[in-house]
């Protein structure tokens, strides 16, 4: 059986537990800052995250969408959802790096991550594929300032997501191209945001969780209600006093020639130091591209070299996991 018969046999269980009498459905967490685990979430809220997001989008019976991420998180199955729930004609691609190689079908809607934009980015014809989708949203990890660039000058609407799969995907958006190109994330409907006293984002949305759930994300926010993602309270590194966030570092290195990660380890002198886990780079380049880029105390003090840096099913770095690797690879190194 080739992918694309395999990932079609994947939608049409993933159909038939859609319209059986069950309630609710199950599905994995990411795992980026924790072990993936499995949860049951209500079909009614999936429904209606649906309903909130084809509204925002302003998609039709008889779109067309692209089915291109793995139906065992909630990414997917929330594009098999909005299909169902509002007649949008569903297209079919094994997920993959690049959806859109083989794929002459026009698209109205789509939902990508990062990854697969920026290598989509790299071959012309699927360039050009991806500025025709109407409505393009990016989930499942950071954009860079550099994937945003390429995007800006896009015909039609580019968006960053922000959500988490106890929200049944998005509960607001940021456009990345035209006028409207912002920082600032606009909940959809019926989604209240509010800080903690430690700034972390905390999310009221009972349309899609009974629950009020306070997040890891440090954020600010505007008066109207907007707000941006400044890091993760859990992606800390604190060193020798200085606080640093794990992905700010991350970001301004940039893409290098081959995959990395930041993380710490202990020390006795300064607590944590700021350590790189990579698959392959030349240290005397890569430690003058992290000076040219950071300040002084955000410069690892050691790179280590491993094999594969682990990700999770969602291609989101695995955090706990990249820290227990560094730990490991530190003692023999």
């Amino acid at each position: 059986m080739d992918e694309l018969t395999r990932f079609k046999s994947e939608e049409a269980a993933f159909r038939e537990r859609w319209y059986d009498d069950s309630t609710a459905l199950e599905v994995c967490t990411s795992g980026s800052t924790g072990s993936p685990k499995k949860i049951f979430v209500d079909k009614n809220k999936m429904a209606a995250s649906a309903t909130h997001t084809c509204r925002f989008l302003g998609l039709n019976r008889g779109d067309s969408a692209l089915l291109c991420m793995p139906l065992e998180y909630i990414a997917g199955q929330m594009m098999c959802v909005r299909a169902y729930t509002h007649g949008l004609r569903l297209v079919i691609v094994p997920p993959s790096s690049r959806p859109l190689r083989n794929l002459d079908t026009p698209i109205t809607f789509a939902a990508m991550t990062p990854m697969q934009v920026f290598e989509t980015l790299h071959h012309p014809e699927e360039k050009a594929r991806l500025s025709h989708i109407r409505q393009l949203i990016i989930g499942g990890g950071a954009i860079s300032d550099n994937l945003s660039d390429e995007l800006r000058d896009f015909p039609h609407a580019v968006w960053s997501t922000y959500g988490m799969t106890e929200t049944l995907s998005h509960i607001a958006m940021r456009r990345l191209n035209g006028k409207e190109a912002s920082d600032w994330y606009t909940p959809l409907h019926g989604v209240k945001i509010t800080l903690n006293t430690e700034s972390c984002l905390v999310i009221d949305a009972p349309h899609v969780c009974d629950r009020t759930l306070i997040t890891n994300d440090i954020a600010e926010m505007h008066i109207d209600g907007s707000f941006r993602i400044l890091g993760r309270k859990d992606n800390v590194i604190c060193s020798g006093g200085i606080k640093m966030q794990i992905e700010s570092i991350e970001e301004r290195i940039g893409k290098l020639e081959a995959d990395y990660a930041i993380t710490s380890l202990p020390d006795e002198k300064y607590g944590e130091i700021i350590v790189m886990l990579h698959t392959g780079l030349s240290e005397e380049e890569t430690m003058a591209i992290c000076r040219a880029h950071l300040n002084r105390y955000e410069v690892p003090k050691r790179l280590i070299s491993c094999h594969k840096i682990p990700k999770t099913g969602s291609g989101k770095i695995a955090r706990q996991e990249v820290k227990k690797m560094a730990m490991k690879l530190s003692s023999i190194q």
